[in-house]
C-alpha cells in the first residue's frame, strides 16, 4: 500500500488503470490534440465510479466496453491540480474509452514554430509530464505510485516523425501514421511524444540518437560513449531492463537538461559542447532506469528517492568511464551549488528537507538541489559508512526488491534498517538518516570532497584576483568544469576594466558553451558590464533551459534597472519557454497573478 497522493484525485484502492490506448491526431494548426483514450481498468472494490486527473481536456463522450455511453462530472478546478473526472463505471466495467481533445495552451505541451526549431523549416512539438502535466494532454490517474501499459496510435503531417516513450521506430512514415508500444508499467509522468523533423543514427546495439538534421551529426558525435554508459550502468546495478535506449535532442525550449522517458530519454541542446564535457548528464538520464523508471517514488514528496539515488548512480557511472578525477570536478560542483541552494532557502527552512509536505503547493516546487544533490550526497555518506562493497551489494538488492513498483521514504527507512542497519546502535547514529531526511541544511556527516582539477582553477581565480594578467594564466587543458569553477571564484562584483581583461584573454561573451555563458552573464549583469547584454538576450531568447534562465533572471531582478530590462526581454522570450519555466520566471520577475 502506498500513501495517498494529495497531487491527484484518483482513488487506486477502489478502481485503477492498468492499460493505456491511446488513438490521437496531432493538428499543429489548431494546436490541439484529439482523439480518444481507452482506459483498461480493475474495479478492485466493486465501485460505481472511477476518479482520474483531468486539466483543461475538452471531454466529448465516454463509452463503456459493452458499448453504452456512460455518464461523467467534471469538478471545480482545483489549482495546480486541475478537475477531478469522474467517470460512471460497472462493477462489471473493464475499460471505458473517452473521446476529447487538448487545449492549446495545454501546459504539457510545446508548440513550435518552424523558427523556433534547429532546422527553421518545419514546425515541432514535444510533450512534459513531469510532475504532473500528464493530465493536460491524457485523461488518466496522473500519480507517480500508479503504473500501467500502454500502445498507441498517433497520426502526425507526412512529413514529420513521431517517438514516444516507447518502442520506435527510426525511419519517417509517408503516411504520418505511428504505432507505439510500451509493455513494461510506467507512472502516467513519463507520458512522452514529440512529432518533428527528425533522423536517427546508431550508437550501438541497443542505443542511439534522434535529432534534427542541422544537429544529428553534432549529437551522434558527442553522445559516442552512450553504449559504454549502458554496459557500465549494468555492471553496477543489473541489467538494463528496457530494451532500447535512444536520446532525442529537442530543440532550445526544452525547459529541462533531460527527461528520463523511458527507451528515449528527452534531452537539451545546451549539452552539445562540442568536447563531451557536458555528457554526464546522459549519465543521469540512464540511470534513472532504475532510480525512478523502474523503482519510483510513491509521491512527490518523496521525490528524493528519484533523484539523489539517480545522482549518486550517475556518479558512479561518470567514475567508471572517465575516471575518479573527473567525478570528483562534478562532485565538488555540485557540493557548491548545493549550498548556495541552502544558502538561499535559508538554513532551516523545511523546503531543505528531503522528505518535503508540497501540500497546496505545485509538486514542482520539489524540482531543486535538495531532492537532487542533498539526496546524493546522504547516499554517498552511507557509502563512506559501510564501504562502496557493502553499499552496492544494498543497492542491487534495493533495485531488484523494488522493481517496477513504487517506493515512499518510511518504506525505504524500513529497508534501510532490515537490510542494512539490522540494530547496529552505532551504524544507526553514524548514517544519521533521519538527521538527512527530515531535518534542514546538511548534517554534520555530509561527505567532504576534493578535487585536484579543479584545485587547479581555483588557484588560477586567487591568482587573478591578487593581479596576475589573465593572459598569463595557463589553461591548457581545462575542461568546462574548470571554466565554471573558476568563474565561480572570482569576485561577485568584478569591475568593468577586469571584466574586459577576461572576455578578451578567453572570449567568454561569444562563447558557444551554455554552461559558461551562464556563469559569465550573472557577472555580466552584477558588474554593468554591457557589452554583453546583447549576447545574453540572444542566448535568453534562444534558450528554454530553466537552469540557467533562473539565476540570469534572478540576478537582473536584484536591481530596478535590472529588473526592467529583464522583463522587456522576458516580454520577448516568453513565448518560446515552455510552460515550467514561464512559472518559475514569472515569479522571479513579479508577474505572478
Amino acid at each position: 500500500m502506498t500513501p495517498k497522493d494529495i497531487h491527484s484525485f484518483a482513488r487506486p484502492e477502489e478502481a485503477v488503470v492498468e492499460h493505456l490506448s491511446l488513438n490521437l491526431n496531432v493538428d499543429f494548426n489548431a494546436k490541439i490534440i484529439s482523439g480518444t483514450a481507452t482506459l483498461s481498468i480493475k474495479n478492485k472494490t466493486g465501485a460505481n465510479q472511477i476518479h482520474l486527473d483531468s486539466k483543461g481536456l475538452n471531454i466529448s463522450s465516454v463509452v463503456l466496453d459493452s458499448g453504452e455511453p456512460t455518464s461523467y462530472s467534471m469538478a471545480d478546478a482545483v489549482e495546480y491540480l486541475g478537475s477531478d473526472l469522474t467517470v460512471a463505471i460497472k462493477p462489471e466495467t473493464k475499460k471505458i474509452v473517452i473521446t476529447y481533445s487538448t487545449s492549446p495552451d495545454a501546459g504539457a505541451l510545446q508548440w513550435l514554430d518552424p523558427a523556433q526549431t534547429n532546422g527553421g523549416t518545419q514546425p515541432f512539438l514535444f510533450t512534459q509530464s513531469q510532475a504532473i502535466l500528464a493530465r493536460t494532454w491524457i485523461p488518466l490517474q496522473d500519480s507517480p505510485g500508479i503504473k500501467f501499459t500502454y500502445d498507441a496510435t498517433i497520426k502526425v503531417p507526412s512529413n514529420l516523425m513521431a517517438l514516444m516513450s516507447a518502442e520506435n521506430d527510426t525511419t519517417l512514415h509517408p503516411d504520418g501514421i505511428y504505432r507505439f508500444n510500451m509493455p513494461q508499467a510506467i507512472p502516467s509522468y513519463l507520458m512522452a511524444l514529440a512529432v518533428g523533423d527528425l533522423q536517427f543514427r546508431s550508437l550501438g546495439p541497443n542505443c542511439g540518437v534522434f535529432a534534427e538534421p542541422a544537429m544529428i551529426e553534432k549529437s551522434a558525435w558527442e553522445f559516442a560513449d552512450l553504449h559504454d554508459m549502458i554496459t557500465s550502468a549494468e555492471s553496477l546495478y543489473g541489467p538494463y531492463a528496457w530494451g532500447r535506449y535512444d536520446v532525442l535532442v529537442l530543440p532550445p525550449s526544452f525547459p529541462f537538461g533531460g527527461m528520463e522517458n523511458p527507451r528515449i530519454t528527452f534531452a537539451t541542446p545546451t549539452i552539445i559542447a562540442g568536447d563531451r564535457s557536458l555528457v554526464a548528464l546522459i549519465a543521469h538520464e540512464l540511470a534513472h532506469s532504475w532510480s525512478g523508471n523502474l523503482v519510483t517514488n510513491a509521491t512527490w514528496n518523496d521525490f528524493w528517492l528519484n533523484e539523489g539515488f539517480t545522482v549518486y548512480f550517475e556518479t558512479r557511472i561518470m567514475e567508471k568511464i572517465y575516471g575518479k578525477d573527473y567525478a570528483d570536478m562534478l562532485t565538488l560542483l555540485s557540493l557548491g551549488e548545493l549550498r548556495e541552494t541552502i544558502k538561499a532557502m535559508g538554513d532551516t527552512s523545511k523546503d531543505t528537507h528531503l522528505y518535503l509536505d508540497l501540500a497546496g503547493r505545485d509538486p514542482d516546487d520539489g524540482v531543486s538541489d535538495i531532492a537532487y544533490e542533498k539526496g546524493r550526497f546522504f547516499l554517498t555518506s552511507i557509502e563512506y559508512a559501510i564501504g562502496r562493497e557493502r553499499w552496492d551489494a544494498f543497492l542491487n538488492s534495493y533495485f531488484k526488491k523494488h522493481a517496477w513498483g513504487a517506493i515512499d521514504t518510511k518504506t525505504f527507512l524500513v529497508y534501510l534498517e532490515s537490510e542494512l542497519i539490522k540494530g547496529d546502535e552505532k551504524l544507526r547514529k553514524q548514517i544519521n538518516a533521519e538527521g538527512w531526511i527530515y531535518a534542514p541544511g546538511l548534517p554534520a556527516n555530509c561527505p567532504e570532497i576534493k578535487s585536484t582539477e579543479l584545485e587547479k582553477a581555483g588557484n588560477a581565480a586567487t591568482a587573478y584576483k591578487s593581479g596576475i594578467p589573465a593572459k598569463t594564466i595557463d589553461t591548457k587543458g581545462w575542461t568546462t568544469h574548470h571554466w565554471m569553477y573558476f568563474l565561480r571564484n572570482l569576485n561577485d562584483s568584478l569591475d568593468l576594466k577586469k571584466m574586459k581583461e577576461l572576455d578578451a584573454a578567453f572570449g567568454f561573451t561569444n562563447s558557444g558553451n551554455s554552461e559558461i555563458l551562464c556563469e559569465w552573464y550573472q557577472h555580466a549583469i552584477a558588474s554593468g558590464y554591457e557589452i554583453a547584454f546583447p549576447n545574453m538576450e540572444k542566448f535568453l531568447m534562444t534558450v528554454g533551459r530553466r537552469k540557467f534562465l533562473k539565476p540570469i533572471y534572478s540576478e537582473l531582478a536584484k536591481t530596478q534597472k535590472g529588473l526592467e530590462m529583464g522583463r522587456q526581454i522576458y516580454q520577448k522570450a516568453r513565448p518560446g519557454y515552455h510552460a515550467v519555466s514561464i512559472q518559475t520566471i514569472d515569479g522571479i520577475l513579479g508577474l505572478k497573478k
